[in-house]
């Protein structure tokens, strides 16, 4: 089994592509930010917290305090799986201010998971190569 094949990592790979879909979808709302009628779309949102959670279901949080707020993995009865990521209407006509701000929100996000991929891949590296 390779490092990537570990269920973090596949998170982390479809959390990245629904960023770069995003991105497309904000970009055509620019680009059609003048066009009369035009509806600004935008992908639905899927909840990645819920998804690693999934990933790691051995791993939870535990209360070594009894002043420690608990943690709840979820609700494991919304484990329906999206088929794919979903338009849905951001209301009428677009604004450039709005869809920059999501673009750079949307740029940050991606980051992080790349962030977060790239690390994650060198510590699996460091402590194969320590063995």
């Amino acid at each position: 089994m390779a490092f990537t094949d570990l269920r973090l990592f596949q998170a982390l790979r479809t959390k990245m592509h629904w960023h770069q879909v995003r991105q497309g979808v904000l970009a055509e709302n620019i680009a059609n930010a003048d066009t009369p009628d035009f509806e600004g779309k935008d992908l639905k949102k899927i909840s990645f917290d819920r998804a690693l959670v999934q990933t790691q279901p051995g791993i939870g949080a535990a209360l070594t305090h009894p002043m420690h707020i608990p943690v709840s993995p979820g609700d494991p009865r919304f484990s329906e799986k999206d088929d794919e990521f979903q338009l849905t209407p951001n209301g009428n006509g677009v604004t450039l201010e709005e869809e920059m701000m999501k673009i750079t929100s949307n740029q940050m996000d991606y980051q992080t998971a790349t962030t977060l991929y790239s690390r994650g891949l060198g510590i699996l590296k460091l402590a194969v190569r320590n063995r």
